[in-house]
């Protein structure tokens, strides 16, 4: 059954809703029976969500965010707006920085009560990585444009669906041995359920929590040492972690980061190292009325699958 409230009927478009995480804040919206538009490269990628949605309520539009253009029309008759677009490779400042702040104005002209950019934790504009130093660009140019926008900073975001979670999954489950980069590296992953609630709630009361920045994040601190641990902990696996230097990680990353296909760049080694916390310096995801879960309530359930012998492995 939906649940109804101040969003009920109303028009929310997500800009690159196709994604991981759009997905997920779709089915919050879609519960809470907003009117969704998904505006996308690839609107394609999101039509698994049709079955979720009631006659009418789910639209689907092909839009680049680099195209004012198209922006004027996916952001037409919206209420409320969420920028979600985000990558790692191309030109960062033009995508996630200058396209930011065009989606916000498009917003405003449209009549938008609400705007939410996602950012991420660890956005600073003096940031030698360029992903973090685009976002915190993004960041100024909504406010810019959208001065009671929101600014939402997730951290590394799970699920049983994910690409975090199970990307280690699927090597502990292969390899006897594996290398871990930056191992003292504290992260504070986030249930994805957690990060679209918070996004939602930041949608639903733009009076309250319009014109602030948020540092959204789970309950508890983890290495990444530690996330491998457990990973193969409650896959029943033993199995030997080799922790890397740093500057043995940096010397890898340097030298095969630049391949289709290598494990980790050099850029994404950086932000690794400097860790997925909060800074403490905004308000968090309890301010948003969300208890976020950990972890440790899920992994054993979703690491079935990748037992020797599946659900017929687990403890005795």
């Amino acid at each position: 059954m939906a649940t109804y409230g101040s969003l009920e009927g109303k028009l929310v478009v997500l800009l690159g809703g196709s994604g991981f995480f759009g997905k997920h804040i779709a089915q919050e919206l879609l519960e809470r029976g907003a009117r969704l538009r998904i505006a996308s490269r690839n609107p394609e990628a999101a039509f698994t969500l049709k079955p979720l949605a009631d006659l009418g309520q789910l639209q689907f539009v092909r839009c680049d965010i680099t195209k004012p253009d198209g922006l004027a029309v996916a952001l037409d008759g919206a209420h409320a707006a969420v920028n979600l677009v985000g990558v790692f490779k191309g030109d960062l400042e033009a995508i996630m920085g200058d396209a930011a702040g065009s989606a916000a104005k498009a917003a405003k002209e449209a009549g938008a009560k609400a705007f939410v950019q996602v950012s991420a934790i660890g956005a600073d504009a003096e940031s030698d990585v360029g992903y973090a130093r685009a976002k915190a660009i993004g960041e100024r140019a909504v406010l810019s444009e959208f001065p009671k926008a929101t600014i939402i900073r997730p951290p590394v975001l799970f699920a049983e669906d994910d690409n975090f979670i199970n990307m280690f999954a699927k090597l502990i489950s292969t390899f006897p041995a594996l290398p871990v980069f930056a191992p003292e590296a504290k992260l504070q992953p986030l249930h994805v359920d957690d990060a679209a609630a918070a996004v939602v709630a930041a949608l639903a009361n733009p009076a309250k929590h319009g014109g602030k920045t948020f540092e959204i994040a789970g309950p508890v601190a983890l290495t990444m040492a530690e996330i491998n641990r457990k990973i193969a902990a409650a896959q029943n696996r033993d199995r030997l972690f080799i922790e890397l230097p740093d500057f043995v990680s940096e010397t890898f990353a340097s030298a095969t980061g630049w391949l289709p296909f290598a494990p980790i760049s050099r850029d994404q080694l950086t932000l690794l190292q400097q860790g997925g916390e909060p800074s403490g310096k905004f308000p968090g995801i309890d301010k948003l009325g969300i208890s976020p879960r950990p972890l440790d309530l899920y992994l054993d359930r979703w690491m079935t699958r990748y037992r020797k012998h599946g659900r017929f492995g687990a403890r005795a």
